[in-house]
C-alpha cells in the first residue's frame, strides 16, 4: 500500500510537471498581436472575435494625442505590431522611416476599400502603400441643444461663430466649453474659418489663428482629447470643439441615458477638416504576420461595419456601408454629400519648423501663459 501510495504520488506530480510544461509550451506557442489605438475607438467584441477566428491574442493599449504616439514611434522599440496615427502624422513618420510597406499579398480585404478616401489618404502615403484608412472623420462643434438656446436663442449653430466669437463664447462659459487639445486639429480649422489657407506655414497666419483661441480662452473650462464626450452627454459641459464621432457618441450616450440632454453635432458652414485615421505597422514591429491578420480581419466589410456602428464614425471601406446603420450611413454629420464634401480640406504634413511653431503657440494657449 504504501507503495502504491507513493507510485500514485509521484505519477501525480509526473502528471503536473508534464501539464504545466505543456500550457507554457501552449503559452509561448500562443501568438499575439500588439495593438496602440485611440481611446474609445473599437467594439471590443471584434477583438475578441479576431481571437476566435484566428487563435492569435490581442494586446490592446490606447492613447489620446499623436503625439503621444508619435514620441513612442520615434524612439524605437514601441513593442507594437499595429498603430493608428492620423494622416498628416502618418507622412512625417514615413519620411522618418518609422513604417513597413504593407504586404499587400496578406490583405486581400484591401479590395474592400473607398476609392474616393484611398485618393485623399494618397496626400500622406503616395501609391497607399504603408497604411490602410481605419475611420475618418471631420472637426466640429457638438453643442447641447437647450442650454445653447437658452444662452444664444439668435445665434445659429451652423457656424464657428458660435464658439470663436467671443461675446459668444462669454455667454457660454458658465455650462462649459472644452476644446481638442491637438493644435493640428484646431488651428488649421481656425484659419479655414477666418477666409486663410488652412494649410499656410506662414507665422503671421498661425499667430491670427492662435489670436482666435487667445481670444476666448478665459472662457474655455479645459483642453482635452477624450474627456468633452461624457462631459456633453452629462450635461457637464454645453459646447465642444471635437471630432466628429465623439460628439456622435456623446449624443448616443446621453439619449441611452434618458437623462434629458440633447447634444447635436454642426458641420459648420465655413468648411472643416477631413481627417483620416490609417492602420501602419512600425518597421521594427515583433508580430509582422499576426498585424497583417489583424489589419485584413478590420478590413472584412461586416467587422469594420460593427466598429462604424459603434463608435459613430465612418470608415474607408466601401464595402462595409451595406453594414452600417441606416441612422449613420444617412446622417450627414457623418457622411456628407457631395457639396459638403468639397468644403472639407485635408491637411497637410508640418515640416519640423513649422511644427515647433505650432508647438509654441499651442503651449502658450492651453497653459495661458
Amino acid at each position: 500500500m504504501t507503495y502504491s501510495g507513493n507510485k500514485r504520488g509521484t505519477l501525480a506530480g509526473s502528471l503536473t510537471l508534464a501539464t504545466m510544461l505543456a500550457c507554457g509550451v501552449a503559452m509561448a506557442d500562443q501568438k499575439e498581436v500588439r495593438v496602440y489605438n485611440w481611446s474609445d475607438y473599437i467594439d471590443e467584441e471584434i477583438l475578441t472575435e479576431f481571437t476566435k477566428e484566428t487563435g492569435i491574442k490581442v494586446v490592446y493599449d490606447v492613447f489620446d494625442s499623436n503625439e503621444i504616439l508619435e514620441t513612442k514611434l520615434l524612439a524605437g522599440g514601441s513593442g507594437y505590431d499595429v498603430v493608428v496615427p492620423t494622416g498628416q502624422f502618418l507622412a512625417r513618420q514615413i519620411q522618418a522611416g518609422v513604417f513597413q510597406k504593407l504586404d499587400k499579398s496578406k490583405l486581400p480585404n484591401i479590395s474592400n476599400m473607398w476609392p474616393e478616401v484611398s485618393n485623399r489618404v494618397a496626400v500622406y502615403d503616395p501609391g497607399n502603400e504603408y497604411a490602410v484608412d481605419y475611420m475618418w472623420g471631420t472637426t466640429g462643434l457638438g453643442y447641447n441643444e437647450a442650454k445653447i438656446k437658452e444662452r444664444l436663442p439668435d445665434v445659429p449653430t451652423d457656424s464657428f461663430d458660435l464658439l470663436f466669437k467671443p461675446e459668444n463664447a462669454a455667454k457660454l462659459k458658465d455650462c462649459g466649453i472644452m476644446v481638442l487639445d491637438s493644435a493640428t486639429d484646431v488651428l488649421p480649422v481656425i484659419l479655414q474659418y477666418l477666409g486663410l489657407d488652412p494649410n499656410s506655414k506662414a507665422q503671421a497666419d498661425l499667430e491670427k489663428a492662435a489670436a482666435v483661441l487667445e481670444a476666448i480662452r478665459p472662457n474655455i473650462q479645459k483642453f482635452h482629447s477624450s474627456e468633452y464626450i461624457n462631459a456633453l452627454a452629462n450635461g457637464d459641459i454645453c459646447i465642444a470643439f471635437g471630432w466628429s464621432g465623439d460628439i456622435l457618441q456623446a449624443a448616443s450616450r446621453a439619449e441611452e441615458a434618458k437623462n434629458g440632454h440633447t447634444i447635436h453635432y454642426s458641420l459648420p458652414k465655413e468648411g472643416t477638416q477631413m481627417w483620416f485615421d490609417m492602420l501602419a505597422v512600425p518597421k521594427d514591429a515583433p508580430h509582422v504576420e499576426e498585424a497583417h491578420a489583424f489589419i485584413n480581419f478590420l478590413m472584412k466589410p461586416e467587422v469594420i461595419a460593427k466598429a462604424s456602428n459603434y463608435i459613430s464614425y465612418a470608415n474607408g471601406n466601401l464595402a462595409s456601408q451595406k453594414f452600417i446603420d441606416e441612422s449613420i450611413l444617412k446622417d450627414g454629420a457623418i457622411y456628407p454629400d457631395e457639396a459638403t464634401l468639397k468644403k472639407l480640406f485635408v491637411l497637410l504634413p508640418y515640416d519640423a519648423k513649422t511644427q515647433r511653431s505650432v508647438t509654441r503657440l499651442w503651449t502658450k494657449i492651453v497653459t495661458g501663459q
